[in-house]
Order: C-alpha cells, then structure tokens, then sequence
C-alpha cells in the first residue's frame, strides 16, 4: 500500500481530484499515481459493427464505419494523455515531486482492483463525466468501486478546500473503531481537531464508547470532540458537520448498524448527493 491513486475522467471534479490527490499524497509523503481509464463500452480496442449493418450494405459502408469508431478511440486515447499531462503539471505545482502517469482500457473498478495491493488511497470525484452536481446520480461507477475495493476511498466535490478538520460518524463498531486509531495514527489527519459523531440513545454504554475514541485522539495529539445526537442519520451528520465548518467526512461503508446501513442502496446516492465537502469512505 504505497501510493496514492487519483482518477482523472475529465469531468468537473477532475482538478479538484487532482488537488486533492496532491494534498494527500503529500501528507502521506508517498508517490501519486494519475489514472485514466477508457471504457470498453464507449471506446473499444476493437470494432465489430457486422451487428449494426443490415442485408445489402455495402463492405465499403462498413470499413467505413470501423474506420470512425478506431478513430474515436485514437481521439479518445490522445485526450486521455493531454489530462493526464495536464493533471501532472498541476500536481507538480502543488509541490508533489514523485508523479506517475497510467492510462487504461477496461472498468475503472477492473483497473483499481488489479493495482490494489500498491494503493494506500483512492481519489474520485463524487460526480463522473457523464453526471453534474446538479444531478440525482453519483458517478455511474462509484458505487462499484465502493463495493469491491478494500482499501480508503476520498470522494471529492468539485471545488477543493485544504482540509483543516476532519469527522467521524461513529457506531462503536468494529470498523468505526478502527477508523478512530487510523484517523488518530494517520499522517493523513495530522494537527487536525477532530470530531467524533455518534447518532444514537442517549446512553451511559454509547458515552462509553465515545470516550474511548476521544482518549485514542488526545493520546495521538489530536484535539478531540465527542458528540452523541439523536435524529436520522444523514441529516443529523450533515447538520453537525455544517454547524462546526469541518471540512471532510469520514465513514465507514456497508454492514449493519444505522450508520454504514445507510450507504446502502437509494440511500448511497442520497448520502453522496448532498455531500459538498470531501467524504473518505473506510473499508
């Protein structure tokens, strides 16, 4: 788990992954890998239109027709090496000195998988080329990625702010705690206060669990602040997160509890949607 992966699509949010992939690879003080992936679907490394010609086409219509789709694809591939230059120079720029380049045929899930053992982070817009903010649908491929990567995914608006001050929505699970001793060891959160948030009862067992969170932060520096809220889960996170201006979410996805339950199904998309500032999703 040596690098930080930031993927490029040239949609609206590439320069803020771009920004974002900087600052964290720069805190993490590894290599950047920039990653560009042209889908199969849309620009084939092969054509075969004998399915798009009917009876009594002529040969030349259909050589004709392979002849723009291969040069799309070429169009295609070139567009792809001019963002990904540019997302170099702009990275170098914000001072990351080790830039790596790599441009992909396939799924963008396929190619994060097949380079996981070598990523400590993923970098995605939370909105992909063929979507807007204004949208009702996350990136058509984030989902995927959430389900089948193992590893921490930053999902980035499309507007970058250094991140100052970090959150938590915590559980007492398994997977939230181990989100409060990687944010607490994590050069990723170094000199931020940090938030910790759990939507639930009122309980004497809940405060419990909060103030543990809160001891692995102070013991690691870390300024720390416990909160126990009751509502719904979505609305409740964002209302705190805006009340106290703190700039990035962290999360645990998939599983049982109120919390990583959410991120399940229309829910993802509702959560995703109403998202303004960076989300990091834990696996």
């Amino acid at each position: 788990m040596t690098n930080v992966i930031g993927c490029i699509d040239g949609s609206a949010a590439t320069n803020a992954v771009c920004d974002y992939s900087s600052w964290a690879a720069f805190q993490l003080d590894v290599p950047l890998v920039l990653v560009h992936v042209l889908d199969n679907n849309r620009f084939p490394t092969e054509t075969n239109a004998t399915g798009n010609i009917g009876l009594g086409t002529r040969e030349q219509l259909l050589e004709e027709l392979a002849e723009l789709d291969a040069q799309r694809a070429k169009l295609a591939l070139k567009q792809g090496n001019l963002m990904l230059e540019a997302a170099e120079t702009r990275a170098r720029q914000d001072g990351i000195k080790n830039v790596q380049l790599r441009q992909r045929h396939g799924e963008l899930a396929d190619t994060l998988h097949d380079m996981e053992e070598d990523i400590r982070l993923v970098v995605l817009g939370l909105h992909g080329e063929d979507t807007s903010e204004n949208s009702q649908h996350i990136g058509s491929q984030l989902e995927t990625v959430i389900r089948t990567m193992h590893r921490p995914i930053l999902l980035t608006p499309s507007d970058y702010t250094a991140p100052a001050s970090a959150m938590l929505a915590f559980d007492g699970s398994a997977t939230t705690r181990k989100g409060v001793e990687m944010i607490a060891k994590s050069p990723l959160f170094k000199g931020m206060p940090v938030h910790v948030v759990m939507v639930d009862a009122d309980t004497s067992d809940n405060w419990e669990k909060l103030k543990w969170a809160e001891k692995q932060l102070t013991d690691n520096g870390h300024e720390a602040h416990i909160a126990l809220k009751a509502g719904e889960v979505e609305p409740t996170l964002h209302e705190y997160q805006s009340e106290h201006n703190i700039d990035i979410m962290v999360m645990g996805a998939y599983g049982h509890s109120r919390i990583r339950q959410f991120l399940v199904g229309s829910t993802t998309s509702n959560m995703l949607q109403a998202s303004k500032t960076p989300l990091l999703i834990l696996r």
